[in-house]
């Protein structure tokens, strides 16, 4: 394979790369960015995708993330690739910062007075998860399909997650979608402005070489056009 890796990665370092970059977390931003603005779209439409892609990094959709970007980017008639380009805003590192956030104004909108720890929430989560998959066994097995952990996450964590994360999805996208505007209008035009100097500046050398190989091939000999000289008798 013409892009496959010389030296294989082992799982710690994809997970590591994952949480982490290599090349740092400011590297893979000015990456993403660098790739929105090259978008060939105009810049309307990959504002309104990076808005979705943004909007989607604040509920609880994980497993989904990504489809979820591009449903929503279509739906907004949007630049796709800018959806998905977007998402990468949450990350191991940001994403338990928007979750508490969002968890705590949920609790706070819908009038929740339980402690709220992130202990807890790991806690919620890691036994939703065991409980799930004690049913799913349950289905194939004499086992007794078990709902309590998973009904108070539900009323706990899910809910007040989804409700508390609409407000400031709604205003990181409609923030995102006002900036990307002015960047990618910018960077086209300025982008356009370079390729035009380009192209002056090879038709500019096309003409000079060509005037050259004129110049050359009228001063060679017999090349003026006039009467041959008579044959000696």
């Amino acid at each position: 394979m013409v892009f496959k890796r010389r030296d294989k990665r082992s799982y710690a370092q994809l997970a590591r790369d994952i949480i982490y970059p290599k090349g740092g977390i400011r590297r893979s931003v000015r990456y993403v960015l660098h790739r929105m603005t090259r978008l060939p779209d105009e810049p309307h439409r990959i504002a309104r995708g990076v808005a979705a892609g943004t909007f989607v990094n604040f509920p609880p959709v994980y497993m989904v993330q990504m489809l979820s970007a591009a449903g929503l980017a279509y739906v907004m008639r949007g630049n796709i690739i800018a959806a998905l380009l977007a998402t990468f805003i949450s990350n191991p590192l940001t994403t338990p910062f928007l979750a508490m956030g969002c968890l705590k104004l949920g609790h706070w909108m819908l009038g929740i007075e339980r402690p709220l720890t992130f202990g807890e929430v790991l806690s919620a989560f890691a036994d939703a998860g065991a409980q799930l998959w004690h049913n799913f066994l349950a289905m194939f097995t004499d086992q007794v399909a078990q709902w309590d952990k998973l009904i108070d996450f539900f009323w706990f964590l899910f809910w007040p997650y989804t409700i508390g994360s609409i407000i400031p999805g709604i205003l990181a996208s409609i923030a995102t979608y006002y900036m990307t505007i002015p960047l990618v209008h910018a960077y086209q035009k300025l982008r356009a402005s370079r390729m035009s100097e380009r192209s002056e500046k090879r038709r500019a050398t096309r003409a000079r070489l060509a005037g050259r190989n004129a110049a050359s091939g009228s001063s060679a000999p017999g090349a003026s056009g006039g009467d041959e000289p008579p044959a000696t008798p």
